[in-house]
């Protein structure tokens, strides 16, 4: 039986560790062929092999998504592999500054979150958009934004401005390129046993358990969890689905 991606060519950034590499894998169960993206190439190629030994097709291609340029060759070199794009999950990011409030945020790690976590989104939807266009396809974009992109959070004000113009950002290249059969859609992750997280708490069991008494449900997500839904919404069972920025998070926005 074939999957939902089946034979679809899928470039992933962030896909050396954490959410990025669950979406390799599953991306490639479902039968895509995958681009595997990360400014960490050890943890790039450790993705690449383990889409391989699960049976699946993959290549990495190193880019720093705050590199207009490197963008440009990422997709270049998926289709120069691959022959195509079909579709995208945009996926890299940082936390920056976690501790740094709206006074003591400096303004280079401000910087660093919008050339990341923003303008990393942005150079990756120009390019992949642009692709799309060329082969005259249709085409499917998953942004990474975060829950706090859709609300406020203490400490966090240049990831919460990021994270927010992400979702901003979707909306209208959604409706840009709707009548092109191009959908453009964002996951919105609460807390996730990611890297990131870990580096967040500082591996803290604490911290940990803080995190888990914030989620209604009880518990932190699984990557796994936010690469189904970017799964689902690159495939065509959401086809009727375009410019939507969905919560994976356990409740917390319902609160």
């Amino acid at each position: 039986m074939s999957g939902k991606m089946q034979d679809k060519v899928v470039v992933i950034t962030g896909s050396g560790s954490g959410i990025g590499r669950e979406a390799a894998l599953i991306f490639s169960r479902e039968g895509a062929k995958v681009v595997v993206s990360d400014v960490n190439v050890t943890g790039g190629d450790e993705t690449v092999a383990l889409v391989k030994s699960a049976g699946g097709e993959a290549t990495f291609i190193q880019c720093d998504v705050s590199k207009g340029p490197q963008v440009e060759a990422l997709i270049k070199g998926a289709v120069d592999a691959y022959g195509r794009l079909d579709a995208a999950f945009n996926n890299a990011g940082i936390e920056g500054d976690t501790q740094a409030t709206t006074i003591t945020c400096t303004e280079e790690n401000f910087d660093l979150n919008i050339a990341v976590n923003l303008k990393g989104v942005w150079w990756c939807m120009k390019y992949e958009i642009e692709q799309f266009l060329r082969q005259g396809s249709s085409g499917a974009i998953v942004n990474t934004s975060s829950l706090a992109g859709l609300v406020g959070v203490p400490r966090g004000n240049a990831y919460v401005a990021a994270k927010h113009g992400v979702i901003g950002m979707t909306k209208s290249a959604a409706l840009e390129f709707a009548k092109k059969d191009i959908r453009v859609n964002a996951v919105c992750p609460g807390a996730i046993e990611t890297p990131m997280l870990n580096r967040i708490v500082k591996g803290s069991e604490k911290g940990y358990e803080m995190m888990r008494k914030m989620e209604p449900v009880g518990r932190l997500g699984k990557p796994s969890e936010i690469a189904e839904a970017a799964v689902w919404l690159c495939s065509d069972q959401a086809s009727f689905v375009t410019g939507h920025s969905m919560s994976v998070d356990g409740g917390s926005f319902a609160q």
